[in-house]
């Protein structure tokens, strides 16, 4: 440590409309090279510098042409700025779990190489330059050092700046500091030190006049406020982040002993954390039969730095839990052979831990400024054990190498070939990479292998032998070989043509999708809703459409869309080349339209499949696309960013094929629905009124609780007994009710289909925040809507959410890969009683 550096990153314009720190960091790298005052020596001399001034290089090409058409063209409306890299804007921030965008793999690569112990990211949004620390609730799972590191540096900037008459420096009440996925947990996940600025930017050269409201008053954390009214320029900018980034380095190389030591210290109690506060470890069962799920998990650890290792023997350990009673109690816990074991004696534990254990977040915290909850095995739906007994630590075991896939493969000798259906991604990745081979999907379990397969398993004829064992190995698929093709209900899988479709509002969110499919393999067109609004018949050139989420814009907002008095491009042009992509056009103004709302009924009368999730799955409810469904009001739910239970309550549905009882999905605070025959007769209010309002236990009189109450002076009659919740049939209505309902209902086949819903209360919580949980409780998550020939698919989840919830990708891929046979084991409807 005598000899070593700290070294010290600083990153800019990860976020593109902030153009300040790519000008400031280019300055001042020269300034360090050049400068010859003492203050400046000393950083040379005790601290390696490095800069990256643009970390998302297309998106800043794109600003800078954008600044260019708004200098060109005053008194044009702009367009705003849709696209920054090739998938996602703002949430290039959000990557650090997930690590799907080639910039986060670019940043882990070099923090795994360089091991900086300060990466310093720089962004732009508030007056005039804060500092981060966070209102805290913090990371659970960091050593507090770190945490003392955040405001040790942080106060120094303060009171160094504050000393040099500069107002508007301040900490604390910007962002919170609980969730690990920013790209500064580069470094706050490795045991160095993460933190960012936000200072006061433009979003470009121009100097303007600025009211500072809100953040200009004074309170404990900023006692020396922003001034209200600045003229403010990129100078000011610039010169604020440089001053204070050179007073922070000045101060880590005056204190190189001090933070590298920290580092050391940081590192090694890691490495002790078995033994200090715990866990041990985290295992996957040996027997945990989801091998794609497995590798997919094990590669989201291991490009974090992360160690994997696999036993060769069973391993019994101890664990304490609870019973009933709330007493600790001890049990002897069995793991096979091949368990994988994420061992917490390496260097970087507290990141394993982070990721893998549980979280709570307390809805009287401050707000969240992003996801309370994002446990990665429940996420991909794989089976990860929580072990404190330390004697794991010394079971044979070997360490796995990076890249490693669980051994997918090929048994048996016939030409015929069956595909486990674990509901993993990697079997929609097969079906299109064998596109020419014939498959079908099974609507019923069979015997295969020796095994008993559920509905969902693949059977493909006509395949090369050698093609579909190399993709079974390099997907992580079993694959069984049979000399005839089995006797069960089964209908074709095709090749579907699908078509994913972004508004021109906002392409955050639809970006992660677009990442999952690519990821895969799975082919699509890329359109906008112009192009639903002015294509007719959809159904001519697509089969499945998608419609991830959006930003959120309100239902009016998704159908007008941009509203402006002159045209707004988004193309690229001899003056703005880098204008324009993935998607162009020469005018963004208008949404889907109503137009394009019926030319999506047609499509899906017609025979296709509609696809939408979260915020644009209200679209078709809001628009009547779809009948006897309807958004519930949730006002007490507390559920910002979480990870929730949901139970498979239609294992039939091809949307569930793979799938067991239940499943851990990622749920951000709406949409909640209900569905059902009520829905069709006016709601909940309606349904009250019909069938009578739900229960609040007995009246008062005579008995129990449960007894019932018995009126005086005449033969006692039992009452008729009161429904538990809204009708899910035609059939549960009461015959006396149905004669004056009937005209109001679809035919049964008609209504909707709910494969999955939300668990009871009870049972719904996996991670991160929930409070008033009852008001999403059994409510549906997956909804199949018949509409004609066709279906619209409903998803209260996200299930493609920043390379995250792998374990609910197949719910998309299932329907898509059985767009046109929705109705598979669809249990046939019961006659309504006739009418008299």
């Amino acid at each position: 440590m005598a000899e070593g550096l700290p070294i010290y990153w600083c990153t800019g314009a990860m976020h593109s409309p902030e153009t300040g720190s790519p000008e400031m960091l280019m300055e001042l790298g020269y300034r360090l090279a050049v400068e010859d005052t003492p203050f400046v020596q000393a950083i040379r001399r005790n601290c390696l510098v490095l800069f990256t001034p643009v970390l998302e290089v297309d998106g800043r090409e794109r600003m800078v042409d954008l600044y260019r058409y708004r200098k060109d063209n005053p008194t044009r409306t702009p367009p705003s700025l849709l696209y920054w890299g090739r998938y996602v804007a703002h949430d290039n921030n959000r990557d650090g779990l997930g690590l799907a965008l080639k910039q986060s793999q670019n940043v882990i690569k070099a923090a795994l190489e360089w091991h900086p112990t300060i990466i310093h990211d720089l962004h732009e949004s508030v007056p005039f330059l804060y500092t981060s620390t966070g209102t805290g609730p913090y990371n659970a799972w960091l050593d507090p050092i770190v945490v003392d590191e955040w405001h040790l540096l942080a106060y120094h900037e303060i009171e160094e700046m504050t000393k040099r008459g500069v107002p508007g420096v301040w900490t604390h009440g910007f962002y919170d500091g609980w969730a690990p996925n920013y790209m500064f947990y580069a470094a706050n996940g490795h045991n160095a030190i993460g933190r960012f600025y936000e200072t006061f930017g433009n979003g470009g050269a121009d100097t303007r006049d600025r009211t500072v409201r809100g953040q200009s008053e004074r309170t404990w954390f900023r006692p020396n406020p922003p001034l209200p009214r600045v003229k403010w320029s990129m100078r000011n900018n610039v010169n604020l982040q440089q001053s204070a980034l050179l007073l922070a380095m000045k101060f880590v190389a005056d204190n190189k002993e001090r933070f590298l030591h920290n580092f050391y210290l940081k590192s090694r109690r890691s490495i002790e954390k078995p033994f200090q506060e715990g866990p041990a470890a985290y295992v996957i069962p040996g027997d945990e039969p989801r091998l794609a799920g497995i590798s997919d998990l094990l590669a989201a650890l291991q490009i974090q730095g992360l160690e994997a290792h696999r036993t060769s023997a069973a391993v019994k350990v101890k664990e304490k839990t609870r019973d009933d009673k709330g007493k600790d109690v001890e049990k002897e816990i069995s793991l096979p052979a091949g368990s994988y074991v994420i061992r917490l004696d390496q260097p970087y534990s507290r990141l394993a831990d982070m990721l893998l254990d549980t979280q709570w977040y307390n809805v009287s915290d401050p707000r969240p400024y992003d996801d309370t909850g994002w446990t990665l095995g429940p996420l991909h739906d794989v089976k990860t054990v929580r072990v404190t007994d330390t004697s794991i630590l010394k079971a044979p075991m070997s360490k796995l190498a990076g890249g490693w896939r669980a051994p997918g493969g090929l048994a048996g000798t016939g030409g015929v070939f069956v595909v486990v259906n674990r509901a993993e991604g990697q079997v929609a990745a097969l079906r299109f990479r064998l596109r020419d081979a014939a498959f079908e999907a099974a609507e019923e379990g069979f015997e295969a292998g020796g095994s008993r397969l559920a509905p969902g398993a693949l059977i493909l004829t006509g395949a090369d032998r050698a093609a579909v064992e190399r993709a079974a190995k390099d997907l992580s698929l079993t694959v069984v070989a049979l000399d005839a093709a089995p006797k069960v209900k089964a209908h074709q899988v095709g090749v579907p043509r699908v078509a994913i479709v972004h508004d021109w509002l906002n392409t955050q969110n639809e970006g992660w999708w677009r990442i999952a499919f690519d990821r895969y393999a799975v082919p699509y067109d890329y359109v906008s809703v112009h192009v639903v609004r002015d294509t007719p018949d959809l159904r001519s050139r697509w089969d499945v459409i998608v419609f991830p989420p959006t930003g959120g814009a309100s239902v009016q907002r998704e159908i007008a869309g941009i509203q402006a008095s002159d045209a707004v491009p988004w193309t690229p042009s001899d003056r703005y080349p880098n204008l324009g992509g993935p998607d162009k056009t020469d005018d963004m103004r208008g949404g889907i339209g109503f137009e394009g709302l019926a030319h999506l009924r047609r499509f899906v009368e017609q025979g296709g499949a509609l696809v939408a999730a979260a915020s644009s799955a209200v679209l078709p409810v809001r628009t009547g696309l779809v009948e006897a469904v309807d958004v519930a009001e949730t006002r007490g739910l507390q559920a910002r960013g979480s990870v929730v239970r949901a139970t498979i309550v239609d294992r039939a549905s091809p949307i569930a094929y793979g799938y067991g009882e239940t499943l851990a999905v990622y749920f951000n605070q709406a949409p909640a629905f209900e569905a059902g025959p009520a829905v069709a007769l006016g709601g909940a209010q309606r349904f009250a009124e019909i069938f009578g309002p739900p229960t609040q236990g007995r009246v008062s009189g005579r008995g129990g609780p449960k007894d019932p109450d018995i009126p005086q002076g005449r033969p006692y009659v039992a009452p008729p007994e009161t429904p538990k919740g809204p009708p899910q049939t035609i059939a549960d209505i009461p015959e006396e009710i149905l004669d004056f309902v009937r005209n109001q209902l679809p035919p049964e086949d008609r209504l909707p289909r709910v494969v999955a819903r939300f668990a009871k209360k009870d049972d719904l919580w996996v991670s991160g925040m929930l409070d008033k949980g009852e008001e999403l409780a059994e409510r549906p998550a997956v909804i199949d809507c018949p509409l004609g020939k066709g279906h619209v698919v409903l998803f209260a989840n996200n299930p493609m959410w920043r390379w995250q919830t792998h374990g609910s990708h197949a719910l998309v891929f299932n329907t898509i890969l059985n767009w046109d046979h929705l109705d598979a084991g669809r249990t046939a409807a019961k006659p309504a009683p006739p009418r008299p």
